[in-house]
């Protein structure tokens, strides 16, 4: 038994990293994506917003396929989806092949982001403990390595497809081969009514801290590089640093955060990066100079890096009967974070200033301290950030283990 839940937490850790390194991968080479399909500036936003949207309705049709289907196999399948759509970005030549690769990369990504962290809330609870930080450190590792490997394609000019192809032929025959010991955990499918009695009034607090956090983090992925070069000086080498050190500060801190978690329970974690993230987005508003605004991100990516993951924990023990569907529900507010943060940043750098428009997001990250008590919902209930350990329906592996 032991063995079934470390294979599946092991494989479902690799599904994060896939991820990652996929998701990566596209956003990082938008500017060579644009030049391929000749996508004008006008234009390209419309693409952009797409994707999330599309990943939303994902997510909404992943709460209804998973009562009639394991979140195991929705995994499964949806990942070698993304990979494929992510090659089919890189190797068309037309705009209308482009909208169908972003289509379906939309849709697919909504569904692999839903059933992904429902696997992880539901074997965090056959633990018994804090490990969900743990899978999305593996998806900020892939993150890492796909940033780096856009990185050495667009500095060799080689085409899309040539950059994507290797790294999809690697990983999908392995998410293919590690997906046989995924493990759903003990949840069984949420019948339509369990699934109704996800009260929206519960999960609101939960929504509102997850489109917090993506707006702080669309904030620092779009406008950190802007931000170093415009305001504070810094060079145009300079500018590529904030990101790498808020991606790299976010993995480490996803890496020890479980130990946080277990041992202070999750209110005391998530309050602390909410104040660290507030802090980080006020020595950026009022950084003097690039160096001091870097200390800022620094203290971005140690703060913002705990609050997703729990957010996805905390609504799973807030609905244990049906956690499939508090998390899907939970997952299109990521979306929403994503939509809203970089016109809201860009919008008010334009009319205000740059500087003011830090603080925006600094103001919505400190809210999260006030709902921080909706985190200690079952885990904290049971001392440290420890979930009553549940055992694991071995028939419910997507192996059949």
């Amino acid at each position: 038994m032991t063995e079934v839940l470390r294979r599946g937490r092991a494989s479902l850790a690799f599904g994060f990293f896939t991820q990652g390194v996929a998701f990566a991968l596209l956003v990082t080479r938008i500017p060579a994506v644009q030049e391929r399909y000749g996508v004008s500036d006008a234009l390209l936003p419309v693409f952009l917003a797409a994707v999330p949207v599309l990943a939303g309705v994902g997510s909404v049709a992943t709460e209804r396929l998973v009562r009639r289907v394991r979140p195991s196999r929705l995994l499964r399948w949806s990942q070698p989806v993304v990979l494929l759509a992510l090659l089919g970005v890189g190797a068309g030549d037309q705009v209308v092949q482009l909208a169908v690769a972003l289509g379906v990369f939309g849709l697919s990504v909504g569904m692999l982001d839903a059933s992904m962290n429902m696997l992880g809330v539901s074997l965090q609870r056959v633990y018994g403990r804090s490990i969900m930080l743990s899978f999305h450190a593996a998806y900020s590792l892939g993150g890492i390595l796909g940033a780096s490997l856009a990185w050495v394609g667009a500095h060799g000019e080689l085409a899309l497809w040539v950059s994507y192809l290797p790294v999809v032929a690697v990983l999908l025959p392995a998410v293919l081969v590690g997906s046989r010991w995924y493990v759903d955990g003990e949840a069984e499918p949420a019948e339509a009514g369990e699934a109704r009695g996800v009260a929206f009034r519960m999960l609101l607090p939960l929504c509102l801290v997850m489109t917090f956090a993506y707006i702080g983090d669309s904030t620092v992925s779009n406008w950190s590089a802007k931000y170093v070069k415009d305001v504070l000086g810094g060079s145009e080498q300079l500018a590529t640093v904030p990101y790498n050190v808020y991606m790299v500060t976010t993995l480490v801190g996803r890496a020890v955060g479980d130990v946080g978690v277990r041992r202070f329970g999750a209110v005391a974690v998530v309050r602390l990066g909410a104040l660290v993230a507030a802090c980080g987005f006020a020595v950026v508003a009022v950084a003097p100079g690039a160096w001091v605004g870097m200390l800022g991100f620094t203290l971005l990516g140690i703060g913002l890096c705990v609050l997703v993951p729990q957010t996805f924990a905390a609504a799973g023990r807030l609905f244990p009967g049906a956690s499939d569907a508090a998390v899907a529900r939970l997952n299109i507010f990521n979306y929403v974070g994503f939509l809203v943060g970089s016109p809201l940043v860009g919008a008010l750098g334009d009319a205000w200033s740059y500087r003011g428009a830090m603080l925006v997001p600094m103001a919505l990250v400190l809210v999260t301290t006030v709902y921080a008590r909706s985190f200690a919902s079952g885990g904290d209930r049971y001392g440290g950030g420890h979930e009553r350990p549940r055992t694991v329906d071995v028939g419910r592996g997507s192996n059949g283990l």
